[in-house]
């Protein structure tokens, strides 16, 4: 058998050569396929496929807070807040609605009084509904009817009552208001800058704090919000729920001022009301002894009849916020609101009560 002649090296070079140039675009082919299909799917994914159609009504719920440094944004955001809380302003019943409102009950009211209280069946509780006008429709529902009928043999509910009842509605929603336009950052807070300012404004219309001196409104107005600030931010973030402050009780005692015939014994027991906030000041200003605006342990020892020991005050100063080892005015009255009113508290509690 004859010998196969063997290819030449140089056959066999060219040959490897030609074949690398052909793998070299095979993989320049695949590179550009794989790109054109990851474009083709990406664009897909972003505007939604046809299956996801739906995906493209979703509205978009997420909105970032504007920098700083973005003065025209920041500006549109406080005046269309401005404008939402104008409109929802307008929503509510004023005094002549609400005059109006009281007129139609009465003259709907169905027989037999129920003691001294007049009351209304639910058929004319719909027809007040109808005439009393588009504002007062939410007030006039089967569920609202349901959460005043109490055991009335007849079925009716207290005229009395639904018109409290819709008075408290109104006033939450004017005082949510109120407090929403203090709230800076517009995310339903008020730091305690804000509620500091909210009460400072609301001095004036206080008939019980026509007495007080201007130069005495700084020392009032740290005294009222410590008190809030002590109970709704007891992880002290520096800052508390307006839904928080409409559902507590102490904005009802702070807004009990504006009664001009309010009774000496409730304003003694009221933390608000000018007598008590001047006893806290006299107790401030005797401790006091230096008139630098702080206490030292040495001064804060003579407090009532002096029987705080070393012990529970080196624990105090350690855990409150102090200046120069000096005690800070709103931590005195956080101190003192404990005091007076918190007496059985344990020792951890009045450490977590300290900023």
């Amino acid at each position: 058998m004859a010998k196969e002649q063997q290819p030449h090296w140089s056959d066999i070079l060219k040959r490897r050569i030609t074949n690398s140039k052909k793998d070299e675009r095979r993989e320049e082919e695949k590179k550009a396929e794989e790109t054109e299909l990851f474009t083709k799917y990406y664009t897909e994914w972003k505007e939604g496929s046809d299956k996801d159609k739906s995906y493209k009504n979703i509205p978009r719920f997420y909105y970032r807070l504007p920098a700083e440094d973005e003065v025209l944004l920041q500006k549109l955001r406080e005046e269309s807040r401005a404008v939402f809380l104008q409109r929802k302003s307008r929503e509510l019943l004023d005094n002549e609605e609400l005059q109006n409102l009281w007129f139609l009950l009465d003259k709907h009211q169905v027989p037999p009084v129920n003691g001294e209280e007049a009351m209304i069946s639910y058929e004319a509780y719909l027809q007040v509904g109808e005439k009393a006008g588009p504002k007062c429709k939410k007030f006039f529902t089967a569920r609202v009817y349901a959460k005043l009928l109490h055991n009335d043999p007849y079925g009716r509910i207290s005229i009395m009552q639904f018109f409290n009842y819709v008075m408290r509605k109104v006033w939450l929603h004017q005082t949510r208001i109120g407090l929403s336009l203090y709230d800076v950052a517009g995310q339903g807070y008020l730091r305690e800058s804000d509620l500091e300012n909210y009460i400072l404004e609301l001095i004036p219309t206080l008939p019980q704090l026509d007495g007080l001196e201007k130069s005495f409104y700084s020392f009032y107005v740290c005294t009222a919000v410590r008190k809030f600030f002590f109970f709704l931010d007891p992880l002290r973030t520096g800052k508390i729920k307006i839904q928080d402050i409409l559902a507590c009780s102490f904005l009802d005692d702070l807004l009990e001022l504006r009664d001009e015939e309010l009774s000496k014994e409730s304003q003694e027991s009221n933390w608000f009301s000018a007598p008590s906030a001047l006893r806290v000041y006299g107790q401030y200003l005797n401790l006091d002894k230096d008139h630098n605006g702080m206490l030292s342990k040495e001064e804060l020892s003579r407090y009532g009849t002096a029987t705080l020991t070393s012990v529970f005050l080196d624990r105090v100063f350690q855990e409150c916020l102090t200046y120069d080892g000096e005690m800070v005015q709103s931590v005195i009255l956080s101190y003192l609101y404990i005091y007076h009113h918190c007496r059985d508290w344990d020792i951890k509690k009045l450490q977590n009560s300290f900023c």
